[in-house]
């Protein structure tokens, strides 16, 4: 146990019980795309060996929603950022254990339910920072996890399954692309996400008819091969896609 933790934990407690709600956390999975990659934003507390999601708790005027962007911009910096709600998570003790060795009385040992959301940031806007608590707070290969504590994982899995369900029906590439972009750096995105291979053409004609990009006159310079066509989303059409949705998927 950290003891300069535990008594900066201590000494907030009291706050906590008067300006938060009990039981109640927020739990962000914070995704960017960078070098063909899906990457995780985690954080580590001092003291600990294992990674944790962003998270925090629900002020008592505050609403869930703001609660989560409030969290992350604390550890981001980003404002504006796109959240999902996609479930809750309530087993016994899932909150408890990480705290064994603690004291009872300390306000983080107690049952939390956890409103997990999924963010979708720009790789290349975000400056991970720490704060008192931690020691760490980095981006991680998707594919290249570390160890996690509670049930931070089984979030992290679970929200990558709702993106994965998500990116089938509605668009999700404006967050986690650069303004301007190339087709196969869009179908690259998508893939990373889905898992598996896409047809070249099936996409372009996909993106095509779903209407929600405008082709720049600019190309991708440098390479080898022909500069590729530069694109970005078409903000009136995106915003009716996220709406409705798509009448087809993956």
């Amino acid at each position: 146990m950290n003891q300069e933790l535990y008594k900066k934990l201590l000494e907030l407690s009291p706050d906590y019980k008067m300006n938060y709600l009990p039981s109640i956390s927020v739990d962000c999975v914070v995704f960017g795309f960078h070098k063909a990659s899906l990457k995780v934003l985690l954080t580590r507390l001092k003291g600990y060996e294992d990674w944790m999601l962003p998270g925090g708790y629900l002020q008592k005027d505050e609403d869930l929603e703001k609660s989560a962007s409030r969290i992350l911009e604390e550890r981001t910096g980003a404002k504006d950022i796109f959240l999902t709600q996609f479930k809750s998570f309530g087993k016994v003790n899932r909150s408890e254990m990480a705290f064994d060795e603690w004291p009872d009385d300390l306000w983080h040992k107690q049952r939390f339910l956890s409103i997990a959301y999924y963010a979708l940031i720009d790789f290349e806007q975000v400056t991970p920072s720490i704060d008192f608590y931690s020691n760490a707070c980095e981006w991680k290969d998707i594919d290249e996890l570390p160890g996690m504590i509670m049930d931070h994982r089984e979030i992290l899995d679970k929200a990558l399954l709702q993106l994965r369900r998500d990116l089938n029906y509605k668009p999700v590439g404006l967050n986690l692309l650069p303004e301007k972009f190339t087709m196969p750096e869009l179908q690259k995105l998508y893939e990373v996400i889905l898992g598996k291979e896409l047809n070249r053409g099936n996409f372009y004609r996909k993106m095509k008819r779903y209407d929600i990009l405008t082709k720049l006159d600019e190309t991708r310079k440098g390479g080898a091969h022909k500069a590729p066509d530069l694109y970005s989303f078409n903000l009136d059409t995106y915003k009716k896609a996220l709406e409705s949705g798509f009448q087809e998927s993956w």
